[in-house]
């Protein structure tokens, strides 16, 4: 099956190269030498990554492998200046990043609807022989060339934006969780790697409120040394304003399987321990008030943990209370 969500692509760029500017001497009926009158040159058009909020994936970039701006036209006499290059915008979704594929140089990142970055600046025009001049050369018959193009391949990655991550092993009940909290519609099923890409859904709260969960592929011990789905989706979490930990209460040990994920993502991006985190056990409704009694002895100690069942909604008001205050304590800090 192919997938509709493409979150990275490899392009090769090129600006469009500055027009030359134009050496023309006036000749007129009763002046032969009536001066310099060459045009400047125009300028090469640019590459240009602009923010589409309407735009969720790469997809439409997908086979783009060239993309090339226009040259600016050469300088004509009379000070006619040349024509400057089109430009060549490539609309893309809101999280995106660009970079140089030979060094990794981050060319930019779009995080705004229409904000706009230039990842290859077109060559500028040269200048016309009527700007070199003088009362020692009134006849200069020379004009600068236009500044060449500039030439790269890029890759551009997306990043999802949300302000909440769903961190869990494969079937932990992430995307059960989010088609409770919010009108997202994930695959659900009773077998690992149901979900392949990352799920966006917007949670409504108390006030007209909300906030984004991004139900994020299941990560697997070593993922970030790539096995499993590895790489291609723990980027997305970098975004993430708070990682939602969520681990099945039918694990033997909780605490456990929480450790390796967080290990996981510290060998990935240590900043990412840096984030706010939240534990749920899920599917606790399989278990009784003595049995999450008896768990919550051996759970982490230094996260804020709840007990929640998307099945029956037990404790889901409660843990959206949470994510909403500890969103609204991060937007205060």
């Amino acid at each position: 099956m192919t997938s509709n969500f493409v979150d990275y692509v490899k392009i090769f760029i090129r600006s469009g190269k500055g027009g030359a500017g134009s050496a023309h001497l006036l000749r007129v009926k009763y002046n032969a030498k009536a001066g310099p009158d060459g045009g400047d040159g125009g300028g090469g058009g640019h590459v240009i990554l602009r923010g589409n909020s309407q735009r969720w994936t790469l997809l439409h970039l997908k086979y783009t492998k060239h993309v090339f701006a226009e040259n600016g036209q050469n300088g004509g006499e009379n000070l006619c200046t040349g024509r400057t290059g089109a430009d060549q915008i490539l609309d893309v979704p809101l999280g995106c990043i660009c970079r140089d594929a030979e060094t990794g140089e981050v060319l930019g990142e779009v995080t705004e609807d229409g904000q706009e970055i230039i990842i290859a600046k077109g060559g500028r025009g040269g200048l016309g022989n009527d700007h070199f001049k003088s009362p020692t050369n009134q006849t200069p018959r020379y004009a600068q060339p236009g500044e060449p193009a500039v030439e790269r391949w890029v890759i551009i990655e997306l990043k999802v934006l949300a302000d909440v991550g769903l961190v869990g092993f494969p079937n932990a009940g992430k995307s059960t969780f989010l088609s409770v909290v919010s009108a997202a519609k994930p695959e659900i099923a009773d077998y690992p790697f149901t979900t392949l890409v990352p799920n966006l859904g917007i949670v409504k709260y108390h006030d007209s409120q909300s906030f984004c969960i991004a139900d994020i592929p299941g990560i697997i011990e070593g993922a970030s040394e790539g096995k499993g789905l590895g790489l291609r989706f723990l980027r997305h979490i970098e975004r993430n304003s708070i990682l939602l930990f969520m681990v099945s209460c039918e694990q033997l040990d909780i605490a456990h399987e929480y450790n390796i994920l967080l290990e996981e993502l510290r060998k990935y991006n240590p900043e990412l321990l840096d984030k706010e985190r939240v534990l749920a056990i899920t599917k606790s409704d399989i278990i009784d008030e003595t049995m999450m009694q008896q768990l919550q002895q051996h759970l982490p100690t230094d996260i804020d943990h709840i007990f929640i069942s998307a099945v029956t909604g037990y404790h889901i008001a409660e843990l959206k209370n949470l994510l909403y205050r500890k969103l609204q304590t991060n937007v205060a800090s």
